[in-house]
């Protein structure tokens, strides 16, 4: 157990899932997207809809997009540094049915691509990505990942795993999500270190039924 399992995490308050886990969750949201954030709308979902402008969950998202921690100082100005940094957002309140009581869905936009992350603060700072373009998976954000999107095939997972074996990749998790059998799939591949550009290029290549690679690099 760590200690800020026991005492909560060091932050910018007031609230370790409203704020802390919101910023967290807006870092890791724009990490998967991989490229600077531009223009996006956040759709706050149950009590983060609920509470936002008073717990300033907005502000941490919008930190968080800015590739801040839940303890930089700059967290109660980050609208301002979001305007320096040319980002364009918009925030709105949707509830659908089922959704985690502290979640937003995050829809990113560039010129020529887009990507919709869903994500949740689960208490104590934590944070989960659940969703990438419509994908059920679990991203922590604790380790460096990849994650694929492929068809749920015989040999894709033996494809990747051995690849990364031969690569001198240590595997620290591994979890797959299927849309159903010969369906579409996600695998979340959590590891001890970053996977570079040209492990994600010979993953995309290692079997025909993987259709998309992202890399999570953390600490760059």
């Amino acid at each position: 157990m760590r200690l800020e399992d026991v005492i909560g995490p060091v932050m910018i308050g007031p609230s370790s899932s409203h704020t802390a886990g919101a910023a967290r969750l807006g870092r890791l949201a724009a990490l998967i997207w991989g490229r600077p954030v531009r223009e996006v709308t956040i759709f706050l979902r149950g009590s983060f809809a609920a509470t936002w402008w008073g717990h300033g969950t907005d502000l941490a998202i919008l930190a968080g997009l800015l590739g801040f921690l839940p303890d930089d100082p700059r967290i109660p100005n980050a609208r301002e540094e979001a305007k320096k940094k040319g980002i364009h957002w918009t925030f709105k309140e949707e509830h659908p049915d089922g959704a985690h009581p502290n979640s937003a869905r995050f829809l990113f936009k560039d010129e020529d691509t887009s990507m919709e992350v869903v994500g949740a603060s689960i208490g104590g700072g934590a944070v989960r990505l659940l969703e990438i373009d419509g994908f059920k998976l679990e991203l922590s954000g604790e380790l460096p990942a990849l994650v694929t999107f492929h068809r749920d095939t015989p040999g894709v997972v033996a494809s990747i795993t051995g690849l990364l074996a031969s690569k001198g990749l240590n595997i620290a998790t591994l979890t797959l999500h299927r849309q159903g059998r010969g369906k579409g799939a996600a695998m979340v591949v959590e590891l001890d270190e970053n996977p570079q550009t040209e492990i994600m290029d010979a993953i995309s290549r290692c079997h025909s039924e993987i259709f998309r690679v992202l890399p999570l690099k953390l600490g760059e």
